[in-house]
């Protein structure tokens, strides 16, 4: 299903930090593709959203999660882990979004099955790019499940 054709996109941004999320959101509109961006500011925010629970009872099941790694409470890590584990989830294309450069960050997110890793660039522009680049990628080049069924 090509998403962008049939409704509005929706994205889980999962970022503590403010002005990424403010340069995620820049992005998005950029690239002026039809998106619904939620974000939560760490993983057990991030987890409580994806199963509907308190506050997100009504929340939409995400076509994309976009994940930073390095964040307080439960970190990206702990989050794909769950993720993984959780039969209703584990389909969830999940798009590490991170300035974490380590192999050892990149080859376990990738053991965990994360669907791509994307350094976040530090200049204002690139990460604006790199934004542009991603919701133009998964909503209009890639195919996705129905996350309404």
């Amino acid at each position: 299903m090509n998403v962008s054709k049939a409704r509005p996109a929706e994205i889980l941004l999962v970022e503590d930090d403010s002005d990424d999320v403010l340069l995620t959101r820049l992005g998005m509109q950029e690239a002026k593709l039809a998106v619904n961006l939620h974000h939560v500011e760490n993983g057990e925010q991030c987890m409580t959203f994806l199963r509907k629970e308190g506050e997100y009872t009504n929340a939409p099941t995400p076509d994309l999660i976009l994940l930073d790694l390095n964040m307080p409470v439960m970190d990206g890590r702990e989050v794909l882990a769950e993720i993984v584990k959780d039969e209703a989830l584990r389909k969830l294309p999940v798009v590490v979004l991170t300035t974490s450069g380590t192999e050892g960050d990149l080859l376990d997110m990738y053991d965990l099955r994360c669907s791509s890793y994307i350094r976040k660039p530090v200049d204002f522009e690139q990460f604006q790019s790199v934004i542009k680049q991603i919701g133009e990628y998964w909503f209009t080049v890639v195919v996705l499940p129905d996350s309404t069924g």
